[in-house]
């Protein structure tokens, strides 16, 4: 080999160790693993009491190398310690950590489901009549915010179908109420909304139709949606039926048709299918000293929300112990009171652990809209690639 290609790849071995000559990674006293300072540094938030610090994440992957560690991201690396473990799961919510990954992906899950996770909702409100104190725009935005339980993959889009109106891009429902000369108020709940498995009942025109001809009314349906499968054991409707819609008094009344149809949250809120999707770093509390006796008491009297207990050591002394780090929200009451106590009590946030919370508005289950996030993010992946190849 020449000297020229030698001092090429002398070259090129600098580059790959992040500049450091090659024959200083191959000294005995280069450690192979980071020390233990700034591996604390590399993976966790410091909370301390004026403000977090090292609260970035280091990507560049030759950052280490002059330690001798690569900090690049590897897929298998990421297979073997990406873990997601369900902690409480009900109808309306779902807490679950995801371990190993980015805060960016974190929040692109967050982002997607508030913003890209389609619902069905209503979108045009169709009044016939509309005696009551409430105006018909402010009427038609409380119906619009009602969520419907009904499977959006069920459904088109209504741009789809070329602006028809027709049994697989719309769900009807007919509101009419009235109260009566004579009795007392009534109150207009959600579940007065009845649905129309047959399509609109209202005359889309003024002119009455010919004997011969049918009227035309508001869609165009070509079969029943009664008919459907998917739709005979649950049938479409709104997902809360106590939600206050207007009240009547003596002689008003409401008559209306509501057509509902997919969208997604970031053309308007009321398609958003959760109430609220955050995250949170998985908190970490460590006690740097012993605190023993009184201290311990005092320790465990400022925290609110109970993550230090006490412990008996025996000869009538005690200990505080750290027994529930997760409910810590970094209020950092614990470490109030001075240096001794932030010499004591470490906070810290682990910054590949995130705690993430959906709590569904009832269009779909929680589980189902955190998958289908997962697929438009998995989509939106597949495209990019296919855009750079």
């Amino acid at each position: 080999m020449s000297e020229e290609e030698n001092s090429m790849s002398e070259i090129e071995n600098q580059e790959q160790n992040g500049g450091v000559p090659d024959y200083i990674m191959d000294l005995e006293d280069v450690p192979s693993k980071l020390p233990s300072h700034l591996q604390v540094l590399k993976t966790r938030v410091i909370c301390n009491m004026d403000a977090p610090q090292h609260t970035d994440t280091l990507q560049y992957s030759g950052v280490y190398a002059a330690l001798r560690v690569d900090n690049s991201v590897r897929l298998d690396s990421f297979c073997n310690n990406f873990k997601v473990e369900v902690k409480r799961f009900t109808d309306d919510d779902i807490e679950f950590d995801m371990i190993g990954i980015d805060p960016a992906i974190a929040n692109a899950f967050r982002r997607i489901l508030i913003a890209e996770v389609p619902t069905m909702a209503i979108e045009r409100i169709y009044i016939a009549n509309n005696t009551s104190l409430i105006q018909d725009e402010v009427l038609s935005h409380r119906l619009g915010l009602i969520p419907i339980d009904a499977d959006p993959r069920l459904f088109e889009y209504p741009d789809n179908a070329g602006g028809e109106n027709n049994e697989k891009n719309t769900i009807v429902f007919k509101l009419h109420v009235s109260c009566k000369k004579g009795h007392p108020r009534i109150t207009v709940k959600s579940d007065a909304l009845k649905w129309l498995p047959n399509g609109s009942e209202l005359i889309a025109d003024n002119t009455k139709p010919n004997a011969d001809s049918k009227a035309k009314t508001f869609t165009s349906f070509s079969c029943s949606q009664g008919s459907r499968p998917e739709f005979s054991k649950k049938p479409p409707g709104p997902y809360n039926l106590d939600i206050i819609l207007a009240k009547l008094g003596p002689g008003q009344e409401i008559e209306l048709e509501a057509h509902a149809v997919k969208g997604v949250g970031k053309t308007h809120a009321k398609w958003s299918p959760v109430a609220t999707a955050w995250y949170r770093m998985l908190p970490e509390v460590i006690l740097m000293k012993d605190v023993k006796d009184d201290l311990a008491e005092e320790l465990v009297s400022k925290c609110p929300v109970k993550v230090f207990d006490i412990e008996d050591i025996g000869k009538g002394r005690r200990k505080a112990t750290v027994v529930n780090a997760r409910a810590c929200t970094l209020c950092r009451e614990c470490i109030r009171g001075g240096q001794e106590w932030e010499d004591r009590v470490a906070l810290r946030r682990v910054k590949d652990h995130f705690i993430f919370t959906i709590e569904s508005t009832g269009a779909l289950p929680p589980d189902v809209l955190f998958t289908e996030a997962v697929k438009i993010l998995e989509d939106k992946c597949e495209r990019v690639i296919t855009e750079l190849s």
